[in-house]
């Protein structure tokens, strides 16, 4: 349908007719399934999908392994051409993610496009990721009348425990009160299948995923942002698709929450924002930092003056009473209390692409090689530590010197921020900031630089779960031979966000 269309006018009891709905539905999913980049996408999705299955990608305890190895699948070529097909897909739906841009809004609903993406996902195993596996576990924990706080999978050996990577497998809960609870609520949901357990996490990721596609765009026209430019990067993110569809994160509720109060405070409703933001860190604590923006919208905070500074420090203090006040009564309510302080660390305890633990790793490794003691770790837990002292540095500069007009640009970078600088880093960790950048309206370097990030992490994505296949070489030229194609299309003149209306950072006003 093109953009000079005009619908027929209706009648507001016409809008709510389920058959007017359905039409309207079926409409606009024809419209983006003859889209080439719609269909490429859902090529590539499909491809994760079936690649996913290989033993790179599934757990010890399985119901797959049966028949894969029935049908002589555990073995090398099978693990070659999975792996192939999963690195073909990260190229295809990164080529797709770009093709596709110029279409949103234009014919193309982006809701219609991050459907027909998810949807070979919604049955697949967690992809690039155990992680809902050991949601799974805890649920378990906490079916059987056992603190994830205080006892880790490994206390309930079996098919749970068997599923979890075996890192975990011996440490506690770090993730917040009622995510562990509706772990719980899930786990007797699926009958006590622990695969299935694990699938049906996917039901509160798309809930967070849903939020995210519904108010996102609508927060860009309150904002008055290019609301297209929020559409593309951050509602049909490859990101976004791998790791909370298909990965099946609890972050993807955390930020969906997030999302909805700030939709929720910049609508004048502070107070249900600042419960939402309760709500979200009940889920997964860093929720609790937004805490922070939702009391600058709508302060009429003026300035730096002792009396409009007063009146701020109060408006503020009320927003994180409410939401600590929040969290604190889901935690009591909930029965597990506060057990998560102990695992604050857990996160940390392995190498991953985190800056600092790196270099802290790397230069520990080499202490340890001339001082011939393999077992000192005190100079990763300091690298680890000053890059979260760096971090809070951070932020605290950023609160002072542009929060006041810049609130949700201050949340998109203190996230970035903190995830890029503590102590691990996963790329879904970059989508608690990286899916609200696009608020902050951005200078065109700053697009460019995030749109080749997104291709960098999928590419970390695929690659880390490869060598599990023993097919490291094949992973790097596949990924090598994608990062050329995009490469060659922007010295080509292609211009990745030509056309989004970007434009060079503005003061965001207070509603």
């Amino acid at each position: 349908m093109s953009e000079t269309h005009v619908r027929p006018r209706m009648s507001a009891r016409d809008l709510v007719h389920p058959l007017v709905l359905l039409r309207r539905f079926a409409s606009d999913m024809g419209a983006a399934i003859r889209v080439g980049g719609v269909r490429g996408g859902l090529l590539a999705t499909c491809l994760l999908a079936v690649g996913s299955l290989t033993p790179a990608y599934l757990p010890q305890s399985s119901p797959y392994w049966v028949p894969a190895r029935a049908l002589g699948l555990d073995s090398w070529w099978a693990k070659a051409l999975g792996t192939g097909m999963v690195i073909a897909a990260v190229g295809l739906l990164m080529i797709a993610w770009f093709n596709v841009r110029p279409t949103i809004y234009v014919g193309v609903k982006h809701w219609a496009v991050l459907l027909w993406w998810s949807l070979p996902l919604l049955l697949a195993p967690p992809i690039f990721s155990h992680d809902a596996y050991s949601y799974a576990a805890q649920g378990w924990l906490v079916h059987n009348g056992l603190n994830p706080y205080e006892a880790s999978p490994s206390f309930l050996p079996g098919p749970f425990a068997d599923q979890v990577a075996w890192v975990w497998r011996y440490t506690s809960a770090p993730y917040g009160p009622l995510a562990l609870q509706i772990s719980h609520g899930l786990v007797e949901l699926a009958g006590l299948n622990p695969y299935y357990s694990a699938v049906l996490h996917r039901i509160p990721a798309l809930v967070g995923v849903a939020l995210v596609v519904h108010f996102l765009p609508r927060i860009a026209i309150l904002m008055n942002v290019d609301p297209r430019g929020v559409a593309w990067f951050s509602t049909i993110n490859p990101l976004l698709v791998i790791d909370f569809v298909g990965g099946a994160h609890n972050d993807a509720l955390m930020v969906g929450l997030v999302v909805a109060a700030l939709y929720t405070a910049y609508r004048g409703r502070m107070f249900w924002a600042l419960v939402l933001i309760g709500v979200g860190t009940a889920i997964k604590q860093p929720a609790i930092l937004a805490a922070y923006p939702i009391a600058v919208i709508g302060s009429g905070w003026a300035g730096w003056h002792v009396r409009h500074l007063a009146r701020f420090v109060v408006r503020l203090a009320y927003a994180f009473a409410v939401s600590i006040g929040v969290f604190c009564a889901i935690s009591v309510a909930t029965g597990l209390g506060f057990g998560w302080l102990n695992a604050v660390t857990v996160p940390g305890m392995i190498v991953t692409m985190a800056p600092f633990s790196l270099i802290g790793f790397g230069v520990q490794n080499l202490v340890n090689l001339i001082t011939g003691d393999p077992n000192g770790q005190l100079i990763w837990k300091i690298a680890q530590t000053l890059g979260l002292v760096l971090s809070a540095a951070f932020v605290v500069w950023y609160a002072i010197t542009r929060s006041r007009t810049r609130p949700v640009s201050f949340l998109a970078w203190a996230y970035l921020a903190f995830a890029s600088f503590g102590p691990a880093l996963h790329p879904w960790y970059l989508t608690w900031g990286g899916l609200l950048l696009p608020l902050s309206k951005p200078s065109p370097r700053v697009w460019r630089i995030a749109a080749a990030l997104v291709s960098v992490l999928l590419v970390y994505d695929a690659g880390n779960m490869a060598w599990r296949n023993d097919l490291v070489g094949l992973a790097l030229a596949a990924v090598a031979a994608a990062v050329i194609v995009l490469y060659r299309r922007y010295l080509r003149g292609h211009r990745p966000l030509a056309g989004l209306g970007y434009h060079d950072e503005e003061g965001e006003a207070n509603a």
